[in-house]
């Protein structure tokens, strides 16, 4: 049976869409903030505004919070629905900036979290928010059940303390997704979602980190003092199924990880792009009809890398096809961000080393995309996180029976 792998009708138009919000609004301001850490992107408001256009005519889904999830599939034997719109808006973003998409207003990970755990009443009751995600403590990075906050419930209110770092736009974000324990004694299982606002009594944010990359992107430090929110601010089932383990809580990655591998696809197809056309101009011919080892070292690389690309760019849109579908997609998302965050890598570190002093100079874009590209291979899960999921769904392992 052949295997069509066009862009229906629908999905197209959500390229082009964001193929040209990338080009005309994001590309012309990425250097410029890119050199002013902390500033905030004022002209993002009006790409906000665009997206909740487009959204609201029910046409296109974009990362937010109606952006992913699975939706009904109403009996059809082939549905490209939310998670699909979502995974290609990204990529083409992140084509012309993956720092500026991760500050655009209501588009955050943290929505995309809500949406993933939330029931209908609450997405009724929180409306519109921009939310953040908050995981990662001092203590630990990608080990998520290491979680150490705590929300300990107190009549109709839990009260959370702790601390959580690396909060991707945690300063700006109206909302903030915190994971925390509600009963340490019964281990991973008990770590709960809690959306709490940021300007709220108890919530701190401590301090903004100078990064390596996506430096238009806030990244802040939150201190939760004995922040009290209402108990229907748990997200999701609020009863600890010792059972499940730690499934429910980590069922949110399944939809954020094929949204983080499109950005790194998207970076990537951006290096690889310019890199060619730096080629070209240097009088490099890159042909389709012969063979790498019959062109030159730099054409044959610039095949290899393209190929790379080919297939970090389909395990990724598998993933999200198949939440779209209802298809269990845990082993697939883990895949797809592990073979597209290392590609992103590597393929901007090469395009940087090939195109010499225009790629390692500000001349060019590659150096920045070459920065910001790391990230994708470290947040939601680092590499070694995803291998170890795949490893765990291929054997069958729980993950304390593979470490």
């Amino acid at each position: 049976m052949a295997i069509n792998l066009e862009m229906p009708r629908k999905l197209r138009a959500v390229i082009e869409k964001g193929h040209q919000g990338a080009a005309e609004m994001l590309r012309p301001i990425s250097r410029k903030y890119d050199l002013s850490e902390h500033a905030y992107p004022v002209e993002l408001d009006t790409l906000a505004t665009l997206f909740e256009g487009i959204s609201a005519a029910k046409t296109i889904s974009f990362a937010g919070a109606d952006g992913v999830g699975g939706g009904d599939v109403d009996g059809k034997t082939n549905i490209n629905g939310a998670n699909m719109s979502a995974l290609v808006n990204a990529l083409e973003v992140s084509w012309g900036d993956v720092a500026l998409l991760l500050s655009i207003p209501y588009q955050g990970l943290g929505n995309a979290a809500i949406s993933s755990v939330a029931t209908k009443e609450q997405l009724d009751r929180l409306g519109k928010v921009w939310a953040s995600m908050a995981i990662t403590e001092p203590s630990f990075g990608s080990d998520s059940a290491a979680v150490t906050t705590t929300a300990v419930l107190d009549g109709d209110e839990y009260v959370i303390n702790g601390e959580k770092i690396y909060v991707t736009a945690g300063s700006r974000a109206s909302h903030i997704v915190v994971w925390a324990s509600v009963d340490k004694s019964l281990g991973r299982a008990a770590i709960k979602s809690f959306i709490v606002p940021r300007e709220h009594p108890g919530v701190t944010v401590e301090r903004l980190e100078h990064k390596l990359g996506i430096k238009a992107s806030d990244t802040a430090a939150i201190r939760f003092e004995n922040a009290r929110i209402p108990k229907e601010n748990l997200l999701g089932d609020p009863e600890v199924k010792v059972d499940k383990g730690f499934g429910g809580v980590m069922e949110t990655f399944d939809n954020t990880r094929p949204i983080v591998a499109a950005m790194a696809v998207g970076v990537a197809r951006a290096a690889l792009e310019e890199l060619r056309v730096i080629l070209t101009e240097a009088g490099i011919e890159i042909s389709y009809d012969k063979p790498a080892h019959a062109q030159s070292a730099a054409a044959a690389e610039f095949l290899r890398m393209e190929a790379e690309w080919e297939s970090g760019y389909l395990l990724t849109v598998r993933s999200a096809w198949q939440a779209d579908n209802k298809i269990p997609n845990s082993k697939e998302a883990s895949m797809g961000k592990a073979k597209a965050a290392r590609v992103g890598s590597d393929i901007t570190l090469k395009a940087v080393e090939m195109a010499g002093t225009v790629g390692y100079s500000e001349q060019s874009l590659l150096e920045k995309w070459a920065r910001d590209s790391k990230i994708l291979d470290i947040f939601e899960g680092t590499q070694q996180i995803q291998q170890l999921v795949v490893a765990r769904r291929l054997l069958g392992l729980s993950s304390s029976e593979l470490k």
